[in-house]
């Protein structure tokens, strides 16, 4: 009688990378397979819509392909991959007709001639530890993340989201530290605003 045959356990590091050295398809199809999912993820946090994501990987995954000779190994291939998955999302984001956006300033704190901060943040709510709060707090934070403006809500996301330093920002985005840190800087202030209303303390 034919018995079942369990899968092939999947390869470790170091041998796919091997594999996928030597032109082996079926390494590339283990490649995909394994890093599809999540890097989708993390090219729809940036470009917010399926379609976009989709090409963004599919170009990314090529890319990895063709310089899978330059990885050193200094970092892990999940992480090699993923610079590479941002820089194809951010190249598509690039590539689309600018719309005209809000203006941070709306979002940002405003001070009196005194220099007293007119409306200063109230005390936001300790209900995080209730399961359901915080699941409408990651959807609300994402919600607020769309609204802010472009180039705020990019350094933002790979910063903060995607876990980037602050010298690779730059570089993957053309800029200078400093242009980084003040971007950042602002939208967190924008997102602490927009976020304020669900987080802030009911009045007694």
């Amino acid at each position: 009688m034919a018995t079942s045959r369990s899968p092939s356990p999947a390869p470790d590091e170091g041998t796919l990378v091997r594999a996928l050295r030597a032109g082996d398809a079926a390494a590339y199809e283990d490649f995909v397979r394994k890093f599809c999912e999540p890097m989708l993820a993390v090219a729809g946090r940036v470009l917010r819509h399926d379609e976009d994501a989709r090409d963004a990987v599919q170009d990314a995954f090529l890319n990895a392909y063709k310089a899978i000779g330059r990885f050193d190994g200094r970092s892990s291939l999940n992480t090699w991959l993923h610079r590479i998955v941002v820089n194809a999302a951010l190249m598509k984001l690039r590539s689309r007709r600018r719309k005209p956006e809000r203006s941070i300033e709306d979002l940002l704190p405003h001070f009196s001639d005194d220099e007293h901060q007119i409306d200063p943040p109230a005390r936001w709510t300790d209900r995080l530890a209730d399961g359901v709060f915080r699941r409408e707090l990651r959807d609300a934070v994402r919600a607020a993340i769309d609204r802010l403006p472009e180039i705020y809500r990019t350094v933002l996301l790979l910063r903060d989201i995607e876990q980037l330093d602050t010298d690779e920002t730059a570089r993957l985005l053309g800029t200078s530290l400093a242009v980084v840190k003040t971007r950042l800087h602002r939208a967190r202030q924008a997102l602490r605003t927009l976020l304020d209303p669900q987080l802030r303390e009911p009045s007694a």
